[in-house]
């Protein structure tokens, strides 16, 4: 067993061709993280489901609203993610832990690792075993530490927080998690360290693999894989502009809700949402996106197009 071995991390991560960080991880381009900010879930939901990836979101609370009481945004969490998965204690593995930590060059605790690994815009994702008694795995002090290791970063606790008036205080992280308790944490095991981590069980569960893009928003955490990010930023904005160009033509009457709703549009459609992009102002963020596999789709009909759109 290694913690946070990059041989493995590449192994698990090898569809990302792009940049990484010294311990494997693939590193997304900020610039791809700053577009999610002004994205929402469902936008960046359905490219990941349609390709197969079922199991990446997770409902959970966040310490912060995500909107103000005038509806503005106030806190969404994006960044780039560092897995710890954990077990109930036992002492024989114990011992061999930390054994094979302090081999390895690791010192501390198992938290101390984790935490002393983060670097600018991390969000460690943690599957604490829904544990919150004693499952408590960030409170004021680290909440404050996670500010300082990541500036805009946060965490995904799949157990408890603790400290939670101290937490609030720490605007400029975001925190999803479980359960609040006071107890501190106690009596745990760290068996993996950027490995695959899943948080939840059955059918609600999720994964994340280390490098994943974490979003998240009021209603809990999505994991994009690194190497669909691009894709799901385009998909995202193709379906921003084609909301926004649907509703024109809906109000005017020039399509109805079943000729917009489907997946693939007609040549006539995508000329008139063409001619919206470079005429309408609202239409200059969406400017310099690729529309040539949708004009293929439109001539030569899209096989999985039989209902409207997710």
């Amino acid at each position: 067993m290694k913690f946070n071995d990059r041989e493995e991390i590449l192994a698990i991560t090898s569809q990302w061709k792009g940049e990484r960080f010294a311990d494997g991880r693939p590193k997304v381009a900020d610039r791809y993280l700053d577009a999610l900010y002004g994205m929402t879930l469902e936008e960046l939901w359905k490219p990941i489901f349609v390709r197969g990836y079922e199991h990446q979101f997770i409902a959970m609370k966040s310490l912060h609203p995500e909107f103000k009481p005038d509806g503005t945004v106030n806190k969404k969490l994006v960044g780039r993610a560092v897995t710890a998965v954990y077990a109930p204690t036992r002492p024989d593995y114990f011992e061999s832990m930390m054994d094979l930590a302090r081999a390895q060059g690791w010192s501390g605790t198992p938290n101390q690792w984790v935490m002393d690994s983060l670097t600018d815009r991390d969000v460690v994702v943690v599957d604490m075993y829904d544990k919150v008694f004693k499952g408590t795995f960030v409170g004021g002090n680290l909440t404050t530490a996670l500010q300082a290791k990541t500036g805009t970063g946060g965490a995904v606790i799949w157990g408890g927080i603790r400290d939670i008036e101290q937490m609030h205080k720490v605007t400029q992280v975001q925190v999803y998690y479980r359960g609040i308790d006071p107890t501190p944490i106690r009596d745990f095991v760290l068996t993996g360290f950027n490995v695959p981590a899943r948080l939840g069980a059955g059918r609600g569960a999720a994964i994340c693999l280390p490098g994943d893009v974490v979003y998240g928003c009021s209603g809990g955490v999505l994991f994009i894989p690194p190497h669909l990010v691009q894709e799901v930023v385009d998909g995202g904005a193709k379906t921003q502009v084609k909301d926004l160009f649907g509703f024109e033509m809906i109000s005017q009457n020039r399509f109805t809700t079943a000729q917009i709703d489907r997946n693939t549009w007609t040549e006539e459609m995508l000329d008139l949402m063409l001619e919206f992009i470079r005429t309408d102002p609202r239409g200059e963020p969406y400017r310099s996106l690729d529309w040539s596999t949708e004009y293929r789709l439109a001539r030569e009909g899209d096989p999985t197009d039989t209902q409207s759109a997710l």
